[in-house]
């Protein structure tokens, strides 16, 4: 028997029940789909951490007290004591380091006029803003001559001024934080999030008064360039730290130190490596669905034995081969998966369009991607579970007696 009549003959086969046919490959639609879905938010996860870090550079560093990193990130609270100024002059001194700009969180309300916004309010220096690639839209930045003479002066981001100020136009305007006047000076441009932090939505004010109006005696954290090696950068650093901060530990663990630091590369393989092992777990889980939708096409295809038992039975009489019969049945099971496969792969890819569509709205930066190595392995595990599921079946009917099959009501 030609092989295109047996594909002919186990196409027709599928059509005959529709309705079973879809039935049976719905565990392999959601399995398929689940993948393909988890591999692109995976994929668009990673591609936006990346993005991320390049905004910051490849020397970009941060250290922070180890207990900020305990209360589950960063907030505006004033609690934290391992960075002290004498830290700070005395890392400015380091060879190593090129730029260096402390922050001090001040933790309060922001009110202009009848307007209330609680945005995140942080007290740097001007090389802050080179740290962190964040420009100007409108107005200016503060700059030295601001820090020096401790102005009352503030940069905010575009999410504050719609919040505060709706269409109006911001700059030369007052706003109160802590019950202190500060005239807005400029206007950031919209960056959306760095490391899932919605920087369009803070207030930049001069480190000296960020000081007085906190009464802060303490860094919250510090942002900074290393001349060349971070590595080296990170180990100048350390030293500095605990000799200043009386910790002996020569293993180099963390675990003894009162701070971290952190280097752009590390956060890309910590981010990435979170990013991947959820992407794994996930897919894991889905793939768990091929195999139950694998089971489900051997059961329907052990029940297709039994009702055209009549039919294996004639077309062996005119001269069907064994295997002519196991590889119309085979043919069958594939054509259910790889089917199945294709319309999992198409959903998985709508629903991973409408979570773009949803996410880019809240997370700037968010881009659809699609895994095409995962793709195509989704679409060959299909088939394979469909192969591998369909061999008994298939064999079963092959295996027929004709005469008895004949007979069989």
């Amino acid at each position: 028997m030609l092989f295109r009549d047996t594909f002919s003959i186990a196409l027709r086969a599928i059509n005959t029940n529709k309705s079973r046919s879809l039935l049976t490959m719905l565990g392999i639609i959601i399995g398929v789909g689940s993948v393909t879905l988890m591999t692109s938010i995976g994929q668009s996860a990673e591609s936006l951490i990346l993005d991320q870090v390049s905004t910051l550079g490849a020397k970009s560093m941060v250290i922070f007290p180890s207990s900020l990193e305990q209360s589950n990130g960063i907030d505006q609270r004033s609690g934290f004591d391992a960075l002290t100024f004498e830290d700070l002059t005395a890392l400015e001194r380091l060879s190593t380091i090129e730029t260096i700009a402390p922050v001090i969180f001040v933790s309060s309300d922001v009110t202009y006029g009848r307007e209330e916004s609680s945005p995140q309010i942080l007290g740097s220096t001007p090389e802050f803003f080179e740290n962190q690639s964040i420009a100007i839209q409108e107005g200016r930045l503060f700059d030295q001559s601001d820090e020096d003479g401790t102005r009352f002066v503030a940069t905010i981001g575009p999410d504050v001024v719609k919040d505060l100020f709706g269409d109006q136009n911001p700059v030369g305007r007052s706003i109160k934080i802590k019950e202190q006047s500060f005239a807005v000076i400029g206007v950031t441009k919209a960056i959306g999030s760095q490391f899932f932090q919605n920087v369009d939505d803070r207030i930049y004010i001069p480190f000296s008064t960020a000081k007085v109006v906190s009464g802060q005696k303490y860094v919250s954290y510090m942002t900074m360039q290393a001349t060349d090696d971070t590595d080296v950068a990170m180990e100048d650093i350390k030293l500095l730290l605990r000799k200043r901060h009386s910790i002996k530990n020569p293993e180099d663990d963390p675990q003894k130190d009162d701070f971290i630091v952190r280097t752009a590369a590390q956060a890309t393989d910590i981010l990435g490596t979170v990013s991947l092992v959820l992407t794994l777990f996930l897919s894991a889980i889905a793939g768990i669905s091929l195999v139950v939708g694998g089971i489900g096409i051997m059961n329907i295809m052990l029940v297709a034995v039994s009702e055209r038992t009549r039919e294996i039975g004639l077309r062996k009489a005119v001269g069907a081969r064994k295997r002519d019969i196991l590889l119309q049945f085979l043919i069958e099971a594939m054509m259910l998966t790889l089917i199945g496969g294709l319309i999992g792969i198409i959903s998985g890819l709508l629903f991973a369009f409408l979570i773009f569509a949803v996410a880019s709205k809240f997370i700037g930066g968010y881009i659809f991607a699609v895994s095409i190595p995962a793709t195509i392995l989704a679409v060959v595990m299909a088939t394979t579970v469909g192969l591998v599921f369909g061999i008994y079946p298939a064999r079963r009917a092959a295996e027929l007696n004709p005469i008895e099959a004949l007979r069989y009501e």
